[in-house]
């Protein structure tokens, strides 16, 4: 006969069993390598930056982390074959503020932003700089809207749905030109094109157009953040320049297919944000004017939510033609 005690004991071991498992499933993963896609070209800002922390990420975890770029389409053909992939932990996906951009952008892409992801951990916000060829004559964001609204410009972006795409966007918005968009694989393209005069300018993320700024190839206008970057604090801000309503928030992070175990999920944010401490990652990030993010799982989650409807309102209220 069985007693209360020994049925409340087999009870709680009952249920203690899955969640013992869990930890243990947790603590094996990984016993292989595991595939980080990378939805954009290599030498883009989120190459650059997701490399950044992948590298202490992939020491912590002890297997390598190989690296996929999978660039075309705004980022959502190397995102959609991370939606199709084993959630088992041994796919994540990199991506940036375009995800979240993508059904404004592209609404009939074969997923779904919030349901087939979940947000793992932000790495950071890194400012958009508008530059220009120096040999355009263009010093500043005022000049190019004059120039613009004299004639017509040219603007280059990493692809259709893009950070880069979506800043360049909010300036013309706030700018009240018009202006034709020659999309690329990604962000070297980009800013090739303008830095040879053959496309007139680009709003690319600070860690691809950085190099170029400082080595005097490309001239910065304006930053798309609220507030001036540390990295370029003499130059201005959209709003600054005088377009209101043109600021930009660029963001970057970790995601993996919806049904990756939670204490995969968990183990690879918390070891994330031991890699976002190191040393060397916060004095990179630094020096490329990236910023932190704190937020939790939940937090990022519902940012991801809030900014794919606000993206879509957006759209339909400005006009916008995503081409």
């Amino acid at each position: 006969m069985t007693t209360r005690r020994q049925f409340i004991v087999s009870a709680t071991s009952a249920f203690a069993l899955p969640a013992l498992s869990r930890t243990a499933f947790a603590q094996a993963w990984p016993s292989r390598p595991i595939r980080a896609m990378v939805p954009f070209a290599p030498g883009s800002t989120l190459d650059i930056v997701g490399r950044l922390v992948l590298d202490p990420l992939s020491t912590q975890l002890g297997q390598p982390i190989v690296v996929e770029n999978r660039g075309g389409a705004g980022g959502t053909i190397g995102t959609g074959m991370l939606a199709k992939a084993e959630p088992d932990g041994y796919s994540i996906l990199i991506q940036a503020s375009a995800h979240s951009a993508a059904p404004a952008a592209y609404p009939n892409i074969a997923y779904d932003v919030a349901k087939d992801f979940v947000a793992i951990i932000p790495f950071g916000t890194v400012p958009n700089v508008t530059v220009v060829s120096p040999e355009s004559g263009i010093k500043t964001l005022k000049d190019l809207v004059a120039k613009a609204k004299a004639g017509s410009v040219t603007y280059a972006s990493a692809g259709v749905g893009s950070a880069t795409h979506w800043a360049a966007e909010r300036i013309r918005v706030a700018g009240g030109f018009q202006g034709v968009h020659v999309p690329f694989r990604g962000g070297p393209e980009a800013l090739t094109e303008v830095m040879t005069g053959r496309v007139d300018f680009t709003s690319m993320g600070m860690s691809s157009a950085l190099p170029l700024i400082k080595s005097g190839k490309l001239v910065p206008l304006a930053v798309s953040t609220p507030t001036r970057s540390k990295t370029l604090p003499d130059v201005p801000t959209t709003i600054e320049a005088g377009l209101p309503d043109s600021d930009y928030v660029f963001w970057m992070g970790m995601f993996a297919p919806a049904k990756t175990p939670p204490a995969i999920v968990e183990r690879l944010r918390s070891e994330t944000e031991k890699a976002l401490k190191n040393s060397n990652v916060i004095e990179k990030f630094a020096a490329q004017g990236i910023e932190p993010m704190m937020m939790s799982s939940a937090q990022f989650d519902a940012l991801i939510k809030k900014e794919i409807a606000t993206n879509i309102a957006l759209v339909k209220a400005a006009g916008l033609k995503f081409n």
